[in-house]
């Protein structure tokens, strides 16, 4: 599913969060979201996906915008996997997984066997069937993350909006995760702090800072040093590593005090 952003704008309490960004994403594709924090990268998610009406422009799948779509259509076709979810009811991971068919099911009917097919699928993707029966009060952070993740697996949506997946993940899972998203037949949309995950995951990225679209391209064009530093404000090499990949190498901070007034170190 083809998905795009037409200068949407977003605010709250008559401050502008989000403003005139435009771009697109192929059909597949994965796209990283990036930017420093307070860029705007979770309200813009959230606008994408159909959680926030946006104040002015359009958002379209395909072609067709989604502003009047109701939530049980937005639901099938569009997973959004948010950087920590919480409940009260203390549900079981294959329970929490499960919901990812509700979308599909009348409230009154039962799940059947395609659904629990779909489900015990998603619960081996994300290696969560040796934790099946745990209770959500009693997962890790990285733990719970895995479980939304395999949520929105279960949905089998055309597009996966995800929101700093990787935060509580640890390295490995990190990789895997990345790895699994790139290689979906899904469009993906997801929000990444770790520019060289994004670098070596993602087919585009789209670089947004103070609400603002800054650049939208591949990897190699996105990510420049002269962009790192007025951006996110560090001084960086950028590079390829071994497997051609593009690679980020930090030498500090590009800030040239400190709150002291003192010059910075180096």
């Amino acid at each position: 599913m083809r998905i795009d952003v037409d200068e949407i704008s977003w605010g709250v309490a008559g401050r502008t969060i989000v403003r005139g960004v435009r771009f697109g994403i192929e059909s597949g594709h994965t796209v990283g979201l990036i930017g420093p924090n307070g860029s705007g990268k979770s309200s813009l998610l959230r606008c994408v996906a159909g959680l926030r009406r946006p104040a002015s422009g359009a958002v379209r799948f395909d072609g067709r915008a989604i502003a009047g779509w109701g939530t049980r259509e937005l639901a099938r076709h569009v997973a959004f996997v948010e950087q920590a979810a919480d409940t009260d009811t203390d549900l079981r991971v294959s329970d929490v997984v499960a919901l990812g068919r509700s979308p599909f099911r009348a409230a009154w009917r039962a799940a059947g066997g395609a659904d629990h097919a779909i489900v015990e699928a998603a619960l081996e993707r994300l290696e969560l069937t040796g934790i099946r029966s745990r209770h959500w009060h009693t997962l890790s952070g990285g733990e719970r993350q895995r479980v939304q993740i395999a949520r929105a697996l279960a949905q089998r949506p055309w597009a996966i909006l995800l929101d700093e997946p990787t935060n509580h993940l640890d390295i490995r899972h990190q990789l895997e995760l990345m790895d699994m998203l790139a290689g979906t037949e899904q469009t993906v949309l997801v929000a990444l702090h770790d520019l060289s995950l994004a670098a070596r995951f993602c087919d585009r990225l789209v670089l947004v800072h103070q609400g603002e679209l800054v650049a939208a391209g591949p990897p190699e064009e996105v990510l420049t040093a002269e962009r790192l530093r007025d951006v996110f404000e560090v001084d960086a090499e950028i590079g390829h590593d071994s497997s051609g990949n593009v690679a980020v190498v930090y030498r500090g901070s590009s800030r040239r005090t400190l709150a002291s007034g003192r010059p910075a170190a180096g």
